[in-house]
């Protein structure tokens, strides 16, 4: 049910291509790796070994974007294979990321307590958070035509106009800690609460209904939605890939590596789960 392939460092986002691979990025070593349908590496080095890439998602042109969450910069590899960056605001510490309704990679700056836009220039537009200290982490587009965060020790969602106007839904399970958020295409906006061992819910029509995992204990971390109203997960701390649907149903697949810490997560286009694992592998599941 499992494919493994090892990749070195640290594998820590992840995303899928439209070819069948799997792009992720090496947290501890200063790389990013592309991973082929039959378990080829390539690997790009960054130049700076402590840049930290984290989050990375993937263009319509087929090059690649990610942040660099310890040097302040987002990254880029072309379709050639080449490395570009763009510096941010230092010491903001980007961390989510994602290509926003306008096509320009928004992310979110976790130390400067904010979120940012890269223009096609490379000028940073920062929209400050209205919650002190809130650590905004993830970040997802949706449908609306605006972007969503998780405001990790706000206990909060954020919605992100494009203008910058900030709407702040607060979560009803206190210490929650929401990390990982995806939008689906029916407006629904899907959370990771890591600290509460839970999976949220934001539905089109404003109500939040929150679904407490088997194991209070999991971590869950990393989310993606899928096209049956569902949302894929990691589950960081139980070392299992988890689903749950649109009702509530939540299952589990161990995975092969003890141990492994899965974080990224990601849905390709031909159905498979695609989950970055910290131990230094990718794995690919066929449910």
């Amino acid at each position: 049910m499992f494919d493994e392939f090892p990749v070195g460092g640290s594998p820590y986002g992840i995303v899928a291509g439209a070819d069948g691979a799997a792009w992720t990025t090496l947290i501890h070593s200063g790389q990013v790796a592309r991973v082929a349908s039959d378990g080829t590496v390539v690997t790009h080095d960054l130049g700076a070994p402590g840049s930290g890439p984290a989050v990375i998602v993937t263009g319509a042109d087929g090059d690649v974007w990610f942040t660099r969450s310890r040097d302040d910069r987002i990254g880029r590899i072309d379709a050639a294979g080449t490395v570009s960056e763009f510096p941010v605001t230092a010491g903001s510490g980007p961390f989510g990321l994602t290509l926003g309704p306008d096509g320009a990679p928004w992310f979110t700056a976790m130390t400067a307590n904010a979120a940012g836009r890269l223009g096609p220039d490379g000028t940073v537009t920062e929209f400050p958070f209205p919650v002190a200290n809130a650590f905004p982490s993830m970040i997802s587009t949706g449908p609306d035509g605006a972007l969503w965060c998780t405001l990790n020790r706000a206990n909060a969602l954020a919605r992100v106009a494009l203008d910058g106007t900030v709407t702040v839904h607060a979560l009803p399970t206190s210490g929650a800690g929401p990390v990982g958020v995806a939008c689906a295409a029916d407006g629904t906006v899907w959370f990771a609460e890591i600290l509460a061992g839970r999976l949220g819910r934001l539905g089109a029509d404003g109500v939040l209904t929150e679904f407490p995992l088997p194991d209070p204990d999991a971590k869950p971390h990393a989310i993606v939605a899928d096209p049956d109203g569902g949302a894929w997960f990691t589950e960081w701390a139980a070392n299992r890939i988890g689903h749950v649907t649109a009702d509530g149903t939540i299952r589990h697949w161990d995975l092969p590596t003890p141990d492994s810490e899965p974080h990224g997560i990601a849905l390709a286009p031909d159905g498979a789960i695609w989950a970055a694992l910290e131990k230094g592998t990718v794995v690919r599941l066929r449910p």
